[in-house]
């Protein structure tokens, strides 16, 4: 019985690692290119006068507003939850990828400018550290495995044919 319950607690962890795992590649994949796009925004003078003044916050002042857009967030995939149980999953889905994408790009862009000020706190400090060494190790086990490198590959020769087929053009 033991065995059979360690087996069953083996595959859970197992399965939980490839769920977080596939979250932490969406957010990896996005987080640098949605940063980029919202900086381009900073561009805009009320915005960068915002995010001065979010760069000069004290630590738990620019705790709360790195945690803002997930509080803000929660009615909007509240919201999409509320339409796919009325019958309207398309949209309902529509919603929750846009809340995604925008939450990832905000929370992307406001990490940014409250690192410095959110790492000088010790418990934060800890943490991150401890998240990013799991993350780079999960990553290292993603990147190890034959499907990445396949998918790799693949990409690179999509790329060079399409560099081919540009040239030609």
């Amino acid at each position: 019985m033991m065995t059979l319950l360690r087996a069953i607690g083996y595959a859970l962890r197992g399965l939980a690692t490839v769920l977080i795992a596939l979250l932490i590649l969406f957010e990896e994949w996005g987080w640098e290119p949605l940063h980029q796009g919202l900086m381009r925004l900073s561009r805009l003078g009320l915005i960068r006068r915002a995010e001065v003044l979010i760069t000069r916050l004290p630590s738990y002042a620019a705790l709360a507003v790195f945690m803002l857009p997930t509080l803000l967030l929660l009615p909007v995939k509240l919201l999409a939850l509320g339409l796919i149980a009325r019958g309207h999953a398309l949209a309902g889905a529509v919603v929750i990828v846009l809340a995604k994408v925008v939450g990832t790009a905000v929370i992307a862009r406001l990490f940014a400018l409250t690192r410095p000020a959110l790492l000088r706190m010790p418990w934060f400090a800890r943490t991150y550290g401890r998240w990013t060494a799991w993350k780079n190790e999960v990553f290292a086990q993603i990147r190890a495995s034959a499907v990445w490198r396949a998918g790799r590959q693949a990409k690179m020769a999509l790329r060079a044919r399409w560099a081919r087929w540009r040239a030609a053009r």
